[in-house]
């Protein structure tokens, strides 16, 4: 009996073994390869970034040796320059350094790349480069002239030495070791040398990308949990025997502020609100309620949202977007002074189209560009002048002043055209002194907003 049982289980034990290592080794050769695929991803983007960083060197060396009047070699140079750091940033992405220390590498990188590509898409032969931007070149120049080398300093190691970076990704997933590892230690010594280069003068048009919009700028007598929920009872309007929860967030920090949870009478859902330290300004409001089916249009929802706002102590403000999601309208208005519309100071009124009463508020926007006293000038150019600056194929549906930002991040009165072209419908902002197009959006056909 366990001759027979033996002569069955030895050759179905043998062919189990066999199976066994076949699938291992099949399972060891996929993973070699991905490995291998892996390898040759990380060489060649990191060969590929030493590489992008050279050519921005000599790009910068190439901007700065032509005459000063050189406009067009100057956008040249730019437009390389923009694209060169774009690749280089791309090849930073694709290897493993997010758990390294890169970042100011990175942020230098990425401030390069606005910078050239704010200055070369503007008109040259009305704002030339200024000496400050002279200034910034030659010392951007110089500081990735530092960076190359110290890059082609790890790529010759790398490649004498036949390093790996599958070893540098182990070293960093594991923490073992990391600070013995030839890469990782040239990697730190590019961001410790870009950290100690001194802070450039790039402009507003790029600072502002960078800017921290923290309710510290918004200054104001600091307010009290107490002041909060006074505040918080009073916009929710729940009557006299509202409960009220306050948090504090971000205690001691840039970004402090209150949040208070508000619930009370027959509303059954809690409303929320976000308001600042900083002269207890509300920032956001959100009511949870559940919203049944669409009884009104966006229309009446706009005038809906109209009346809140002012009750609220929002006056002065026009619709100049309503975008419809199943049965919520969201709707944006902005302050208008004199006939004209400020973009800056937004907000966005979420809406019920059941009843017609807002579910959300937020004036992140509003809170931080409010200003009493903007000083808004008269249009230089008339309208029929701005209108001539129109492509003639541009059918105009409604035109306004309008108070925007530029790409760099200057206020400017505009002339607004709405209108359709190609099939679509645009808004052109046209500068309101000299008829330059500032800015051009393509926008959704809005059934409630004030659009002519």
């Amino acid at each position: 009996m366990y001759r027979r049982l033996s002569a069955i289980m030895f050759p179905l034990t043998a062919l189990l073994l066999v199976g066994a290592l076949l699938w291992g080794y099949q399972e060891n050769q996929e993973k070699n390869s991905i490995l291998i695929k892996a390898e040759n991803q990380y060489q060649r983007a990191f060969h590929d970034l030493s590489y992008h960083v050279e050519r921005l060197h000599g790009e910068l060396g190439n901007t700065l040796a032509v005459n000063s009047g050189s406009s067009g070699m100057h956008r040249k140079g730019l437009v390389n320059v923009w694209r060169l750091t774009s690749e280089a940033q791309n090849e930073i992405n694709q290897l493993p350094l997010t758990l390294l220390p890169f970042s100011k590498t990175e942020e230098f990188l990425s401030k390069i790349s606005n910078f050239s590509y704010k200055a070369a898409v503007r008109d040259f032969t009305k704002k030339p480069l200024t000496t400050n931007e002279m200034g910034n070149l030659k010392a951007l120049y110089k500081n990735s002239g530092e960076i190359s080398k110290d890059l082609q300093e790890v790529q010759h190691k790398v490649i004498s030495n036949r390093l790996r970076w599958m070893d540098v990704e182990s070293a960093l997933a594991t923490e073992e070791k990391a600070e013995d590892n030839t890469i990782i230690d040239g990697f730190k010594t590019v961001d410790k040398r870009v950290a100690a280069y001194p802070e450039l003068d790039y402009g507003p048009s790029v600072a502002s990308i960078y800017d921290k919009r923290s309710v510290k700028k918004l200054g104001g007598k600091p307010v009290t949990a107490e002041d909060v929920k006074r505040k918080a009872i009073k916009f929710a309007d729940l009557g006299g025997n509202a409960g009220v929860e306050i948090k504090e967030n971000g205690k001691g920090t840039e970004w402090a502020s209150y949040t208070a949870t508000v619930t009370g009478n027959n509303h059954k859902q809690a409303i929320s609100m976000d308001f600042t330290v900083d002269g207890g300004l509300l920032i956001s409001y959100n009511d949870n309620r559940e919203v049944g089916p669409a009884k009104i249009t966006m229309r009446q929802a706009v005038v809906k949202a109209g009346e809140f706002l002012k009750k609220k102590g929002y006056p002065g403000m026009t619709a100049v977007s309503a975008d419809r999601y199943d049965n919520l309208g969201n709707l944006t208005f902005v302050t208008s002074k004199n006939g004209v519309l400020i973009y800056p100071e937004k907000l966005t009124v979420r809406v019920g189209l059941d009843t017609g009463d807002p579910t959300g508020f937020q004036a992140s926007d509003y809170v931080r560009e409010r200003q009493e006293k903007r000083q808004i000038p008269k249009p230089v150019l008339s309208l029929a002048a701005a209108r001539k600056k129109l492509n003639p194929e541009f059918k105009e549906l409604y035109n306004r002043l309008a108070w925007i930002k530029n790409d760099n991040a200057e206020e400017m009165l505009t002339y607004e055209f709405g209108g359709k072209i190609n099939g679509a419908q645009y808004r052109i902002y046209l500068n309101a002194t000299d008829g330059n197009e500032e800015a051009v959006e393509q926008v959704r056909t809005s059934s409630g907003a004030q659009n002519k």
